[in-house]
């Protein structure tokens, strides 16, 4: 029996729910981030003595550079996951982008929008 080049239609189905699943979440923690870095809705420093105001400040400033961080990451999650449904589209998700063969099930389960598979991407790393 030869080797399967691709996924069947119903098994990028089944990958295309997981993605879109996994795409909402991450939307979701996006916005929630990008709030944080925008400070929408928390109380400002102005209503505090001089003194607390410059610590206050410092620490809120930390806290919107990590948030800016983390939204920057989780932007980059969400391209990958949008680029993953690209593929499904195009019927070439789960394949390796290095050695052509089907990326295992239960990588891109884990990592649905893995492009490598797990030998590919340890020798990516040597």
């Amino acid at each position: 029996m030869s080797e399967k080049t691709r996924y069947s239609d119903a098994e990028l189905d089944e990958f295309r729910k997981l993605i879109k699943e996994k795409l909402v979440l991450a939307q979701a923690d996006y916005d929630l981030l990008r709030t944080g870095v925008n400070n929408v809705n928390s109380n400002d420093v102005s209503d505090t003595s001089p003194t607390f105001k410059v610590l206050e400040e410092g620490a809120a400033t930390l806290s919107k550079e990590e948030s800016g961080r983390l939204a920057q990451r989780q932007m980059k999650f969400i391209q990958h996951l949008q680029a993953a449904l690209v593929r499904v589209e195009n019927k070439t998700y789960g394949i390796c982008r290095e050695t052509g063969k089907l990326i295992p099930k239960e990588r891109l389960r884990a990592v649905p929008h893995a492009t490598l598979s797990i030998e590919a991407k340890n020798d990516e790393k040597k």
